[in-house]
């Protein structure tokens, strides 16, 4: 695993930990329960998922599970959007964390590309 994984994995377990942070204030805060529990399990998961690809069997396994882990972090990002467009994050709180999922998921978008290419070679 390449530099660029770790820093996947780095910042995947920080996002899961801000995201289980907001589901507790949302939670204790808002009584929010729905939507919030939407967004911890999509943002959860995408640690979950770098973590998998880590043990991989074959290249496709590892692309299979980046590409999970892809689709659960664009899952985080509509969530948060909703969340703010619903009033229950103002725009500043979503912010952060909008920005770091965009991030991972350009992170995820590049790898993915990555080792597709060297399948084909």
């Amino acid at each position: 695993m390449g530099s660029k994984e770790n820093i996947l994995k780095d910042k995947s377990f920080a996002f899961a930990v801000r995201v289980v942070r907001l589901y507790q204030y949302l939670v204790a805060r808002k009584q929010e329960y729905i939507l919030s529990k939407q967004l911890l399990r999509s943002g959860t998961s995408v640690g979950a998922m770098v973590r998998e690809a880590e043990h991989a069997q074959t290249r496709a396994d590892f692309i299979h599970k980046l590409s999970i882990a892809q689709k659960e972090i664009n899952e985080s990002v509509y969530w948060l959007a909703l969340l703010a467009s619903t009033d229950y994050l103002t725009p500043s709180q979503a912010a952060g964390l909008q920005a770091d999922a965009i991030e991972l998921l350009k992170i995820l978008t590049a790898i993915i590309k990555t080792a597709k290419s060297s399948l084909k070679n």
